[in-house]
């Protein structure tokens, strides 16, 4: 199926969070249809009442908000439209293209066993498909139970995949699957192919392990008379030990990212570097760029790694690009009593000074914990390091003297009083520069000293200084 303005749709299944892969999906089926100037859809495939449930809805739903992935028509939920599957079934049975199957669970457990035990793989023997009228009028009068199969004709299935190209399919490798099951409830593969033909779908864009369901579902089209949508089927995400990505590699749905500071366009960012690039050295995206550049020939066939470092790699990039109050304002959105009695100005110094040292939003409130309260202890390894014994002190000690006498409080001012005071005493600035980062911090590593020490004010520096000359060294 061709058109100037392609419909595409997600269509996730209410039992559980939305994970890092169904994301992806959506990223890219939204991607697609921005690019071309199309619809996204989105559906939600709420057929199991047992495992589905609006709280998973609710949460899908604000996760794709978050993400920026809005939806250009109404929800469409299946579990509002079993009339019009049904409608579809009797249209089927009337063609004669679907036809009624009274096998029991035992017959068919019967014929799997006898499969196996020959060596063979397991297909329905079509025992139903051809019986008569009265035997069928018998069965529905005893009420006996049965499922609903398709016809399947001896063809050949071609279908060319957006991403995996042509894929040939001799049905002699289907069985007359089940489109509708004994309680009357149509399946998956019926479902999809009348939403998708009711919605309008244009490209059906979802992962390749549906790349299975594709001949069924062309045959139900060609069955129910429809046009076929044109298909494309992302590879896979793996987990760094090359395992289909699951909880066992940490965090996997969208609302733990974003509970653990990461920015929606950064990870919109990486979810789309998972299985695509656009060709150039270019890394860093935005959503309107991702949406210029996207194309869906460029995703590859291989499957995708996820890569945790690598994240938070393009989180870091995305966060060096805000300011200080866009960071400010971004913390608080996860923890709203964040420094409160502060003047905000100064949280939005203290945000610009550290965004380069953070990869997510939680990170940077950790590590800028320092500038708002002295330190209750030191880095032990880095009091090893850096303040050995009482000569640290005496050094530390000439600094303090000079930068108590420090008029101009600026970091050009703090630095020349440390360089003055290493050269008088002819040791290196390095060696007065970490155990002051220490005194201040608490930490070994850091922004600037000279920055966090104008940042922090003179009388901050000065009490913080003297308070570590009175505990170090400890050992």
């Amino acid at each position: 199926m061709t058109t100037n303005t392609p419909r595409v749709r997600f269509a996730p299944s209410p039992t559980g969070q939305l994970h890092l892969g169904g994301a992806r999906t959506a990223l890219f089926n939204w991607l697609f249809a921005k690019h071309h100037h199309g619809k996204f859809l989105l559906r939600i495939e709420d057929t199991d009442r047992q495992r589905s449930k609006q709280e998973h809805v609710d949460q899908i739903c604000e996760s794709m908000l978050w993400l920026g992935l809005t939806w250009d028509e109404g929800i469409v939920y299946q579990s509002k439209r079993l009339d019009i599957y049904q409608k579809a079934i009797q249209s089927l049975l009337k063609t004669d293209n679907a036809y009624r199957c009274f096998c029991s669970k035992d017959d068919l457990s019967r014929q799997r066993e006898e499969a196996q035990k020959r060596g063979d793989g397991y297909q329905y023997n079509q025992a139903c498909r051809n019986i008569s009228e009265d035997v069928i009028e018998q069965k529905l009068s005893s009420s006996t139970p049965f499922t609903l199969r398709l016809r399947v004709p001896e063809k050949v299935i071609t279908f060319k995949d957006r991403i995996y190209g042509e894929i040939n399919v001799n049905t002699s490798e289907l069985d007359d699957f089940i489109i509708a099951r004994t309680d009357g409830h149509p399946t998956y593969n019926l479902v999809v192919v009348v939403d998708d033909d009711d919605m309008g779908i244009t490209h059906v864009i979802r992962g390749e392990d549906h790349i299975s369901n594709t001949p069924k579902q062309i045959l139900i089209y060609d069955a129910l008379v429809l046009p076929t949508p044109e298909f494309a089927h992302l590879p896979m995400i793996l987990g760094p030990d090359k395992r289909r990505l699951s909880k066992r590699h940490g965090a996997t749905g969208v609302q733990e990212y974003r509970d653990m500071g990461y920015l929606s366009e950064a990870l919109n960012n990486y979810l789309a570097l998972l299985g695509w690039n656009p060709g150039t050295e270019e890394e860093i995206f935005s959503l309107p760029r991702l949406t210029d550049v996207f194309s869906v020939e460029q995703i590859q066939k291989k499957p995708a790694v996820y890569d945790e470092k690598k994240l938070q790699w393009v989180s870091g990039q995305h966060l060096f690009k805000l300011s200080g109050k866009e960071l400010m304002t971004g913390v608080r959105s996860i923890f709203p009593d964040w420094q409160k009695n502060e003047e905000d100005t100064y949280i939005e110094n203290v945000c610009e000074l550290l965004k380069l040292r953070a990869k997510s939003l939680t990170e940077l409130k950790n590590i800028s914990t320092y500038f708002f309260k002295d330190p209750k202890s030191y880095e032990e390894k880095a009091v090893r390091k850096r303040w050995k014994n009482d000569s640290v002190n005496s050094l530390v000690k000439q600094l303090l003297d000079e930068l108590t006498s420090l008029e101009n409080w600026t970091e050009s001012g703090a630095e020349i009083s440390l360089r003055k005071v290493a050269e008088e005493e002819g040791v290196s600035a390095g060696k007065l520069i970490h155990p002051v980062r220490l005194a201040l911090s608490g930490v070994s590593a850091g922004p600037s000293l000279f920055a966090m020490m104008k940042l922090l004010g003179k009388e901050t520096c000065l009490r913080r200084i003297e308070t570590a000359l009175g505990k170090l060294p400890t050992l």
